[in-house]
């Protein structure tokens, strides 16, 4: 286990509802308009999205590996977080198949040429960050808390200092002798 600067992590926690809330209404914005240029337009979008994803998953790998599981809820907080990593990458990828959508009228006749299955992606996107914000900020928010209430402080300290005296998961049997020790008590 990590010893981790947790007041840092729920400060980048409490970032993430601006930074998603933003990109949210970056994507309504193109969304909103011809779709044109797909790539110019959603491929920038999209990269900031799946940049945006990586930095949550590296942020949950961080607090995984650090006290932050042995605390109070931590182990549930971190799967819940998982969950929400996953919206950022479905976002991301929705953003990736709108620019396919959209870019299909350039070698499919068949293709939507009205941009709407695009901008229903791009809806998607947008609804699924918005969703993300919301909880990232209650995890930021959560976290805040127990780190500023001296009660859930203390009870934290020592789940955290039970996780770090926990013994191996599988002892170690002691070594044995290298010679056998003599009996004692009369032989017959």
């Amino acid at each position: 286990m990590q010893m981790i600067d947790l007041m840092e992590q729920a400060l980048r926690l409490g970032e993430l509802p601006r930074e998603l809330a933003e990109l949210a209404q970056e994507i309504d914005q193109v969304r909103a308009g011809k779709i044109a240029r797909p790539v110019r337009e959603i491929v920038p979008l999209g990269i900031r999205v799946h940049t945006l994803s990586i930095r949550c998953l590296t942020q949950l790998d961080t607090l995984a590996g650090s006290q932050y599981a042995a605390m109070k809820e931590g182990a549930e907080a971190l799967a819940d977080m998982a969950e929400t990593v996953l919206g950022v990458a479905f976002a991301a990828g929705t953003c990736t198949q709108a620019i396919t959508d959209r870019t299909n009228v350039l070698t499919h006749e068949a293709a939507d040429q009205t941009a709407s299955t695009a901008r229903e992606r791009l809806g998607e996107a947008s609804e699924e960050l918005r969703q993300v914000a919301d909880v990232y900020r209650e995890f930021s928010q959560r976290l805040t808390v127990r780190l500023v209430t001296p009660a859930a402080r203390i009870e934290d300290g020592r789940l955290i200092a039970r996780a770090l005296d926990r013994p191996a998961a599988t002892p170690v049997p002691p070594a044995l002798p290298s010679k056998p020790a003599p009996l004692s008590g009369p032989r017959r």
